[in-house]
């Protein structure tokens, strides 16, 4: 018996024991109103064999606590590749899903780990493989846990999926990262200027009292969310964010994507050599990618005209200008006309974490949306105002936007 069987035999068992006078009281509910006890649902498992996925029969709540059998029997692991469905397992692609059935199917999946806090930015057959092909008892246990908190924060009940999110006057895309690559991607090759800005609940505190940057974003060509706190936020307006479109995770991809053509990036911001070795890093991960140019962020008024020349002389299609909020913002809105690369973007200390000046939070902190803890115990002094004050602020702040919303639903 493997380890991991064992913890989820063990687990199930406690569960079982622990929670029996409710199964008992569900299965006889059930009964009551359909004549049977389960409903049973027939899936694709290990090695291509068949098998019932169980819940409980009827329209009341609890249904899903049957799967607890299944786990118990050993038809699914706490956490496994997804179990498909005969009709999905018979299309399977021969390529991204090949070895999935070699992987016992779980409740979560690494895959579904990352959708619930808006990470599942690549393919579900591949992100699974990458964990189960090399994954641990301790790995396994994480992500048991990882999958139950982010499935708190997702919630259980369906929401409305805007295709644009609404914070006081600010209009936030609602996208997937694979959709706003290739929008960035159309407007470099259709030569289309266009101005990105990334905001989390930080960006939209300050813009909320700042006229000048609240402006900045109501103009901008599009603005995408970034970090859980927007998640959070849409879930109290009673939404659902399709994916966590930080500058952070997009970055190697977008670099990913320039290597394969001929356009190139200039890196503008940070302290002193930041840029260059984030710029160095990410030409050591894709040797094609072609960086413009780059200059730290500290450059006094006399050397502006001289920054925005060198840069329109590089050739960079994508500038990406590390100022931190709302600086950079405030800057490219005023340059944008000087400025030649077609897409601009401000991205905050992303460089930072290229760089390895700043080392970023770990994966299992950004699958439960803590990566802003680790920021802050990183950097307390200039973040626990962003992050202690800021966190409860932004979430009360969308409170009354609800409440607003409410009232006037009501007149």
């Amino acid at each position: 018996m493997s380890t991991q069987r064992f913890f989820d035999l063990i687990t199930s068992s406690l569960l079982l024991c622990f929670l029996m006078p409710f199964l008992l009281y569900r299965g006889i509910l059930a009964y009551w109103q359909t004549k049977k006890i389960f409903d049973c649902h027939q899936e694709i498992g290990y090695g291509k064999r068949p098998f019932y996925r169980l819940e409980f029969a009827g329209d009341q709540g609890g249904k899903a606590f049957a799967v607890l059998i299944n786990v118990f029997r050993n038809d699914l692991a706490w956490a496994g590749v997804r179990a498909l469905a005969s009709e999905e397992a018979e299309k399977l692609s021969t390529t991204s899903g090949l070895h999935h059935f070699d992987f016992k199917p779980g409740v979560v999946s690494a895959y579904l780990a990352k959708k619930n806090v808006g990470l599942d930015y690549d393919d579900e057959f591949k992100t699974d493989y990458e964990f189960f092909s090399k994954v641990t008892l301790k790995a396994y246990i994480g992500l048991c846990l990882r999958a139950l908190i982010g499935a708190l924060l997702d919630g259980n009940n369906p929401r409305e999926v805007p295709p644009i999110l609404h914070f006081w006057g600010i209009n936030i895309v609602n996208t997937t990262m694979t959709e706003a690559l290739d929008w960035i991607e159309q407007r470099v090759q259709n030569n289309q200027k266009a101005l990105i800005a990334f905001v989390n609940p930080a960006c939209l505190n300050i813009a909320y009292t700042n006229q000048a940057y609240h402006q900045v974003l109501q103009n901008v060509d599009r603005i995408l969310p970034d970090g859980i706190g927007i998640k959070i936020g849409c879930r109290l307006l009673n939404q659902s964010l399709l994916a966590n479109i930080n500058g952070t995770d997009l970055f190697p991809r977008l670099c990913e994507r320039v290597a394969d053509h001929s356009y190139s990036l200039y890196l503008l911001g940070g302290m002193d050599g930041v840029a260059e070795k984030a710029a160095i890093t990410m030409q050591q991960r894709y040797p094609n990618l072609k960086i413009a140019g780059f200059h730290d962020g500290y450059f006094s008024d006399q050397q502006e005209s001289s920054i925005i020349e060198m840069i329109n002389n590089s050739g960079a299609a994508i500038l990406l200008v590390g100022f931190g909020v709302p600086k950079q913002e405030l800057w490219l809105a005023s340059h944008r006309d000087q400025l030649n690369p077609i897409v601009c973007m401000g991205i905050g200390g992303l460089f930072d974490y290229y760089s390895g000046r700043i080392p970023r939070a770990p994966v299992w902190m950004r699958e439960i949306g803590l990566e802003w803890s680790w920021r802050l115990i990183q950097e307390p002094s200039r973040m626990w105002k962003r992050y202690i004050i800021g966190n409860p602020l932004f979430l009360y702040r969308v409170w009354l936007q609800r409440q607003q919303k409410a009232k006037s639903y009501e007149q």
